[in-house]
């Protein structure tokens, strides 16, 4: 279900999912929809937006555009990530290992769009807890930003480290 499309600034997009809701009204129920959006550039950025709209296309485009504006850079090694790392979201936690390369992107159908778009080719994921594609997004999201280099670690201890 994960409709990718890349733009001109290099900028790819891709719909996680399209969620709808209803408020009951004397006449019925309305209708709206909302949807969740990454966009990421395959080389350490990447941005997860969410954005309600009467109609499918108008929610993707504002959470596109929300996405874009959400952007944060994540700190990588090669194809894959610096260390084993723990995201979490409400109920979901999502366990992110470094993998070897070939080994290629083990996730499920929510995580595998964040972490294609954001560059990484090698890596093994768990989730525990609720598996709620929000959350889960979000605490990806959580765990990618908690990624910290040697070099980064190394300049704010003020140490080298073997």
């Amino acid at each position: 279900m994960a409709e990718r499309f890349e733009e001109e600034s290099g900028l790819e997009s891709s719909t996680v999912g399209v969620f709808r809701s209803a408020k009951v009204v004397k006449g019925g129920k309305n209708f709206t929809f909302e949807a969740l959006v990454a966009s990421g550039d395959h080389r350490g950025s990447l941005g997860l937006g969410y954005a309600k709209a009467k109609e499918v296309p108008a929610a993707v485009e504002k959470a596109t555009k929300d996405a874009r504006k959400h952007m944060v850079t994540i700190n990588l090694n090669g194809g894959t990530i610096p260390h084993e790392v723990m995201g979490r979201f409400g109920a979901s936690r999502i366990k992110l290992v470094p993998a070897r390369p070939g080994t290629g992107v083990k996730a499920g159908r929510f995580v595998r769009p964040l972490l294609e778009l954001v560059g990484i080719r090698d890596v093994l994921t768990k989730a525990y807890g609720s598996t709620n594609k929000k959350n889960l997004c979000k605490a990806t999201m959580a765990a990618l930003e908690s990624l910290r280099t040697r070099e980064m670690i190394e300049s704010n201890r003020g140490v080298t480290l073997s």
